[in-house]
């Protein structure tokens, strides 16, 4: 019988050596990947770790600004983005770490919220349903102040969060806003392509610091597991942020509040497209205050121009360059003020310089005509007393025509571009030419300061707050002598006589103040029109200008107002208001016994609480102190008085008593004040009706009449 043949089956054996083959391809590869610090070029390790490592900016505080005692301008306040975590890995068998009953997360949330509860009941479940694991809840959720969040902590919801971020805050609003300027939350992509958000300044003080006040951020690195916690014991990397530095501005707020409530007072009363009023300090150059309309709060930024009227909005002065003109031709030796010139009209070149009465007041002296404020006479002093050349060498000298280096951004230089015989006669009056309010501020800081000039300034001091160390401080900065002693005694004469001359055609005799001893200088100009050229014709197409100081023999305040195209095209716009601040500046900063020692007619007297006293024994009293008294209505015990208990007043001050039958019959208005009529009416409660401005002249009750519930009319005159 034949040998059966073994048949072999190779197939088995040829797909077992490829199986084998790839496996230890595959265990070759996993070995690679196991034991190789390199694969395809990257770092595993580093892969790993940042597949794994959360890297956290820690974000640094922004620096608070203050006024020159501490008080606070503006801040970062906490604000909170409302989250919900939906992942149920959170949550763990013993606690709730997500939200569970979307039904009454919604309910509870929406009464804190005052929103919809099926809006935010749709979020939470459409979260779900995209299995996020956590969500936010749009606008609604953004913003949330302390106050809600703490309502809302106190709900206990599971899964209910909040991110904190800050917001710049300004907690007086309408205060100081161009010398603060604003800054405001923007959101960027960092380098790690996370979304986050700075605190950037855009404006004034905000914008120039904004470096000092942004500090340096620092980060925060951990390993983190799948669900975002970080991994026990694993190593942290963590470098702190260096909070923002502090400023403190020169700014004194009971100061700017008296500017901030005339400008306002002015833009009220007479509709003007803008009025600014600034003071500064003269013996140090500190800007106690700078306030102007319009303005616009930080916190909002309904913002209508974004130039600083302080640094930025250069403009022509008129008159009160007079002053400089005047001193250049002093200093040079040449002038000669008993030295008599026509005044009425002049001609220059090819043109025709008229006084601002155009008549003017035949032929007077140069002291005179300073004193009258006379185009004519100022022009004339050109090539006579001074020349082209050297009155632009003074005005420059005087600090016109360059930045005064102010910590403000945006200030500008303005403009000295006068050239031919008509535009420097123009130039000597304050016509041709660009100036700034705080070049005026430094300029009269010269006659002040006995010929010296003072750099303003509006940073009091930097603190570190990360090691509480001043690391700048303002320092008094002052020029060389720029002016002769002679000078300056001379042109304070000729500012003493614009204010305080017995002659009623003295253009200044409105700033008046009995004791104070003010000297200044007023100033009109016209507005050239930029889009037709040539000056604006109408009536009240002007800038009315006040530059000032007090007291005259070693001044201690400067006062620098100004006010665009008033609705009664007059002078006098500013008076009030100017008189106002120096009054209250002097009562703040107790320049009485200055004031008293100037005027022995002038008393002062500390009030005291007259409530519940006698009528006759408070007038008597301070009728003695020469204060003057008036009493409202016919009780013989005090309810109300006004000022009120710790004000100081001078003689010629008005001081309230309302007594316990004061209601009812109608006061005798004539010669109050409109903001002591305003007051009166408010504390009487009677409904009233103002009509013009200055005094009260006439009133539609007449004293001793029954008030009932008719509107009293009041009307005010200037005259």
């Amino acid at each position: 019988m034949p040998k059966k043949k073994n048949i072999e089956w190779k197939t088995p054996r040829r797909v077992f050596l490829v199986f084998l083959f790839l496996i230890l391809v595959l265990f070759a590869r996993y070995c690679y990947i196991a034991l190789s610090p390199t694969i395809n070029g990257r770092n595993m390790k580093v892969f790993a770790a940042n597949r794994n490592t959360v890297s956290r900016v820690l974000t640094a505080k922004r620096g608070n600004i203050y006024d020159m005692s501490g008080n606070v301008l503006a801040q970062n306040v906490s604000s909170y983005t409302l989250i919900a975590y939906l992942d149920e890995n959170r949550s763990t068998k013993t606690q709730i770490n997500h939200v569970k009953d979307i039904d009454k997360t919604a309910k509870e949330l929406a009464k804190v919220l005052e929103t919809d509860e099926e809006y935010l009941k749709k979020r939470l479940e459409k979260g779900k349903e995209e299995d996020k694991y956590q969500i936010e809840f749009g606008s609604i959720g953004k913003n949330i102040t302390e106050l809600k969040k703490s309502e809302i902590e106190k709900l206990n919801l599971p899964g209910i969060d909040f991110e904190e971020s800050y917001q710049r805050y300004y907690p007086n609003g309408d205060f100081a806003s161009y010398i603060l300027g604003y800054a405001k939350t923007n959101e960027y992509i960092d380098k790690n392509g996370n979304l986050t958000s700075s605190i950037d300044g855009e404006l004034g003080i905000e914008a120039k610091f904004d470096e000092d006040l942004k500090g340096t951020d620092g980060y925060l690195m951990y390993q983190q597991d799948r669900f975002g916690y970080k991994i026990p014991d694993t190593k942290e990397e963590r470098i702190d942020a260096l909070d923002g530095k502090d400023i403190y501005l020169t700014i004194d707020s009971s100061i700017q509040r008296f500017a901030e409530t005339e400008v306002k007072n002015m833009q009220s009363k007479y509709e003007p497209e803008w009025t600014m009023l600034a003071v500064m300090d003269a013996k140090t150059g500190d800007i106690l205050a700078s306030a102007s309309t319009p303005s616009f709060n930080p916190n909002l930024r309904d913002i209508k121009s974004y130039e600083n009227p302080l640094v930025s909005n250069a403009f022509e002065p008129g008159s009160t360059m007079k002053i400089y003109t005047y001193m250049c031709a002093i200093e040079k030796g040449t002038y000669k003020g008993d030295e008599t010139f026509k005044s009425g009209s002049i001609e220059v070149a090819d043109a025709v310089i008229r006084d601002w009465n155009n008549t003017g007041w035949g032929t007077i002296t140069y002291d005179k005509g300073f004193e009258y404020s006379s185009n004519v006479g100022v022009s004339s002093m050109i090539n006579h007393f001074i020349d082209k050349d050297e009155l632009k060498d003074c005005f420059r000298k005087y600090g016109f025509g360059s930045t005064t280096g102010i910590e403000l951004s945006r200030e500008v230089a303005g403009n000295l571009g006068f050239q031919y015989p008509v535009e420097v006669a123009n130039a000597a009056f304050g016509q041709g030419i660009t100036t700034t309010p705080i070049q005026h501020l430094k300029a009269l800081s010269i006659i002040a300061n006995d010929g010296i000039a003072i750099t303003p300034h509006i940073v009091s001091k930097i603190v570190d707050p990360n090691n509480n160390k001043t690391i700048y401080e303002r320092k008094v900065e002052k020029s060389g002598k720029l002016v002769k002693q002679t000078t300056i005694d001379k042109i304070k004469e000729l500012m003493d006589n614009v204010i305080n001359s017995e002659d009623t055609v003295a253009t200044g005799r409105r700033y008046h103040i009995d004791g104070f001893n003010i000297i200044g200088k007023t100033g009109t100009s016209q507005i050239y029109d930029e889009k037709r050229g040539g000056y604006l014709k109408g009536s009240n197409d002007y800038i009315y200008s006040f530059a000032g100081m007090y007291p005259k023999e070693n001044p201690e305040i400067i006062i620098y107002a100004a006010i665009k195209k008033p609705n009664v095209g007059a002078t006098y716009t500013l008076s009030d208001s100017v008189n106002a601040i120096m009054k209250n500046i002097a009562k703040y900063k107790n320049m009485f016994e200055e004031v008293t020692k100037n005027n022995s007619s002038v008393t002062s007297l500390k009030l005291n609480s007259y409530i519940n006293q006698k009528v006759g024994d408070v007038k008597s009293i301070l009728e003695k102190e020469g204060i003057k008294v008036t009493v409202i209505g016919n009780g013989d015990k005090i309810i109300n008085q006004y000022p009120n208990k710790g004000e100081t007043v001078l003689s010629y001050d008005r001081v309230f008593l309302i007594t316990n039958e004061g209601k009812g019959k109608m006061p005798d208005l004539k010669g109050y004040s409109r903001s002591e009529a305003i007051y009166l009416m408010k504390t009487l409660g009677y409904d009233y009706e103002l009509e013009g401005y200055g005094y009260v002249i006439d009133q539609s009750i007449k004293a001793g009449e029954e008030v009932k519930n008719s509107k009293i009319k009041i009307t005010l005159s200037q005259n």
